[in-house]
């Protein structure tokens, strides 16, 4: 099988070896099928859609809506990277599966809105799949409602035209949607478990996701919430769909 990429974009090395090991678990994925490049580390291979199954894009510290003077060299960098492959990416049809940051790097490219109105409280929420949603295939088998676990800045107000609605949410409407036939974006992680979002709750604590002195209050709202089990099964079968 050819492996999948994995675009990270985290700085902290244990949040980085944690989310990758964590859509690894989720995807099915043996190490030797999942190559991961550190894009906030600015060197990276090059990219040869062809040796590879799909692309996955992971969560991150960045927002892809900031003004362009407020984000670091390291982003903005890795960002024209980033544009530059979807280029070639949405031309293809190629396989991609972008969670949170993703869903804003992906969406801006094809013209989305994405701004700091549609930002939502770190923990668990209710995914509402549309009509649509139902019908596709990395969705088959869900139940029309799921929980999830989102913590975001940023979200995305008016989708690309292009886009179709596959999932929605109350706060943040736009939850996941396809564009194409192989480009699927989600503003929730499909891979993270209540651990995985504990340790990032702690590792991030100071970067105004939140009020530092409600750390503890986040936590308790995701070991205390609902159990989330069903949005992993859209990584799988994201990986089952398109190995190769």
């Amino acid at each position: 099988m050819k492996p999948f990429v994995l675009l990270a974009t985290r700085a902290d090395d244990t949040i980085a070896d944690e989310e990758y090991r964590a859509v690894a678990r989720f995807g099915g994925l043996e190490e030797s099928q999942l190559t991961r490049i550190r894009l906030e580390s600015g060197q990276w291979p090059a990219l040869d859609l062809d040796e590879y199954s799909g692309i996955i894009v992971g969560g991150s510290p960045f927002n892809s809506s900031d003004p362009p003077e407020e984000k670091s060299k390291a982003q903005r960098t890795a960002e024209t990277w980033i544009s530059s492959l979807l280029d070639e990416v949405v031309a293809r049809d190629f396989p991609f599966l972008g969670a949170c940051y993703g869903v804003g790097t992906l969406g801006i490219h094809q013209g989305a809105i994405v701004d700091h109105a549609c930002h939502e409280d770190v923990g668990p929420i209710t995914v509402t799949l549309t009509e649509e949603g139902k019908k596709d295939p990395l969705l088959a088998g869900l139940p029309h409602e799921f929980s999830a676990y989102v913590g975001h800045k940023e979200g995305t107000r008016v989708m690309p035209s292009n886009a179709v609605l596959l999932a929605t949410g109350s706060v943040c409407r736009v939850q996941m949607y396809r564009i194409r036939n192989n480009l699927y974006a989600t503003q929730f992680h499909p891979e993270l478990d209540p651990e995985g979002l504990v340790s990032r709750i702690m590792a991030y604590k100071d970067l105004g996701y939140f009020r530092p002195q409600d750390t503890q209050a986040v936590i308790d709202r995701v070991v205390n919430g609902p159990v989330v089990n069903q949005a992993p099964r859209i990584l799988r079968a994201f990986v089952e769909r398109y190995q190769r």
